[in-house]
């Protein structure tokens, strides 16, 4: 009886973080905004104890932050973490591009099926939200191909904290076209097996990431 209760609790904290990454994504929540416990429970209609565990998930995300005294509120994205951010997703995808000839079949499929579902969503008007997730999908199967699962979550753990500025890229650059031409070229030049040229293509490819991610931040509501 108390198992068939925390399953369905558990749904109730999924549907909340969802319904809050969902206005966080669209930003109707700006980086900064305190997430109060009472109002969010009243306009949810669930208990404040939901709202709490669904901050904590958010924050595990990095997509809030959790402050003594202050309590919780949307995460901002200051300027050096973002070169920081693109320092270290260097480290990390160039690593699995490396490692694509001893990679398995099964993690070069996950990579290519990636760039398909990208290609598919990335369409005009595409929802940020979706644009986000594809994309960084594409990225997180770059990394995959190390087959360590450390690395993968220190990627997750990376990409998460700029989720909410990839959002706001997405939604500013209204270039879906252009961004799958753009990831093409990195999974043609892996599946030619050119591999420097591929770890060079991924550097100029973060470059323009920090840019944009800079651009994001300094854009205002």
């Amino acid at each position: 009886m108390y198992e068939r209760l925390r399953v369905d609790r558990s749904t109730t904290v999924d549907r909340v973080v969802d319904a809050l990454r969902a206005a966080l994504f669209a930003g109707d929540l700006e980086p900064g905004t305190p997430l109060r416990e009472q109002p969010l429970a009243e306009a949810l209609g669930v208990a404040r104890s939901t709202i709490r565990e669904a901050m904590t998930m958010l924050v595990t995300e990095g997509l809030a932050v959790r402050e003594p005294n202050k309590g919780v509120s949307v995460a901002i994205l200051h300027p050096a973490a973002v070169a920081d951010i693109c320092r270290a997703r260097m480290v990390l995808e160039s690593a699995g591009i490396r490692a694509w000839f001893d990679a398995d079949e099964a993690a070069r499929e996950r990579v290519r099926e990636a760039m398909r579902v990208f290609a598919a969503t990335a369409k005009d008007g595409a929802d940020p939200e979706a644009m986000t997730e594809t994309h960084l999908a594409i990225h997180r199967s770059l990394v995959a191909l190390t087959g360590s699962e450390r690395l993968i979550a220190t990627a997750d753990a990376v990409t998460g904290e700029a989720r909410l500025a990839l959002a706001r890229v997405d939604a500013l650059r209204q270039d879906a076209r252009q961004q799958v031409a753009s990831h093409r070229k990195l999974i043609r030049l892996l599946e030619r097996g050119e591999l420097d040229e591929c770890v060079a293509e991924l550097r100029r490819h973060l470059a323009g990431a920090e840019e944009s991610l800079l651009e994001a931040i300094a854009y205002p509501s």
